[in-house]
């Protein structure tokens, strides 16, 4: 049983170990949390980016959003696919949230072919 377990941690800890130190500029303004602390910022949105996911975000999400700023967003929608998180789902928190955040600039490597 604490094998599966380990099995589970190992695609977290490979991405944390890759992100950690992970931090670009946004629009404007630079993005001041490397791309794990803006990761765990987000916690509270995590069912609001679910693929598929109907729920919409929570007040709490919204705060989480606002809080961490458009830069550091767009970070994260920017960087590598995060399991269990939608990108377009996330693209929409500032709309869903009323943020009056500037649309992220996706990387030429997410855009759809």
């Amino acid at each position: 049983m604490k094998k599966l377990n380990d099995l589970k941690a190992l695609p977290l800890l490979v991405f944390v170990l890759l992100l950690a130190g992970l931090a670009k500029e946004g629009e404007g303004h630079a993005c001041s949390s490397t791309f794990f602390s803006a990761l765990v910022q987000l916690i509270p949105c995590r069912a609001a980016v679910a693929p598929f996911s109907p729920i919409p975000p929570t007040e709490v999400c919204c705060n989480a959003v606002k809080t961490l700023g458009q830069a550091c967003l767009c970070v994260l929608v920017n960087g590598p696919p995060i399991a269990g998180v939608d990108r377009n789902m996330a693209l929409q928190l500032p709309e869903k949230c009323t943020a009056n955040f500037d649309p992220c600039n996706l990387s030429h490597s997410l855009l759809p072919i």
